[in-house]
């Protein structure tokens, strides 16, 4: 036997490369176009929603006054980098908003002293008209003071950094 010997490769299978074809043409709308008017404001009206109201900015006060107005909202938080979205109901105080959760709760874990958002609106199905206030801001989670209920919940407040209304018109 050669020892300068060293044997050939196996041969592999061979396959020649797919030819290449162009995509396929977009397809062709022949319908209205989605946008064909001008509202109110001389945007584009969605021709499917031809009374879609107008967003007007809200001042922080105006804001406030219809959050305490309010009674349920929507409190937006991370869990493993997620986000989550809670209903839940609330009272406006001085301080800022306030809510109540069970001590323990995934809320009232994730939450302590992160920068959290909280949401609450009121919007007429009828004609969309309505408003919705945006309160961002650095939540805190203390025992609730109650005696018929020790240990059982918290308090979390978030204090308001930033408030954006909107009214729907």
């Amino acid at each position: 036997m050669n020892r300068d010997h060293v044997p050939s490769p196996r041969p592999v299978p061979y396959d020649p490369p797919v030819p290449y074809a162009p995509p396929a043409p977009a397809v062709a709308y022949d319908g209205p176009a989605p946008f064909d008017r001008p509202g109110p404001s001389g945007r584009p009206v969605p021709q499917d929603r031809p009374d879609l109201p107008e967003l007007r900015e809200l001042d922080r006060k105006r804001s406030l006054e219809l959050l305490a107005r309010a009674e349920v909202g929507r409190v937006v938080y991370t869990v493993d980098a997620l986000p989550a979205v809670l209903p839940v109901p609330f009272r406006l105080a001085p301080g800022g908003v306030l809510l109540s959760a069970p001590a323990g709760s995934e809320l009232a874990r994730a939450v302590d002293g992160a920068v959290i958002a909280f949401e609450a609106d009121e919007v007429d199905g009828r004609d969309g008209s309505g408003w919705f206030v945006t309160v961002l801001g650095r939540a805190q989670v203390r025992p609730a003071i109650r005696a018929a209920d020790p240990g059982g919940t918290v308090r979390i407040r978030i204090r308001p950094e930033l408030v954006i209304g909107r009214c729907l018109a």
